[in-house]
């Protein structure tokens, strides 16, 4: 349990809800995308942190959700999460 300004919250139900998130989110190893490090230190310029989750992007050839302004101009697509269901809706 957390407490917050002497309340107290479950945190049960979000936990439950991030166990879900395994069956559709797969960690990917860092030896899959190690050999293009470089690449993406030189595509992220603020916050050079952020190069593991640049480099899979390129590696898999996807967008980034994010609010995070240190990949705008990298190079891989962007979305911001007032946005991403635009790209996750199928056409119709």
């Amino acid at each position: 349990m957390l407490t917050k300004f002497d309340r107290v919250a479950q945190i049960d139900p979000a936990l439950a809800f991030l166990n879900q998130l395994r069956s559709i989110v797969a960690a990917v190893p860092e030896e899959a995308f190690r050999d293009i490090k470089d690449e993406a230190l030189a595509r992220i310029q603020r916050d050079p942190d952020d190069w593991p989750v640049l480099a899979v992007a390129m590696l898999l050839d996807c967008p980034i959700w994010t609010e995070d302004n240190d990949f705008f101009g990298t190079g891989v697509p962007t979305w911001t999460t007032d946005r991403i269901d635009i790209y996750l809706t199928p056409p119709t």
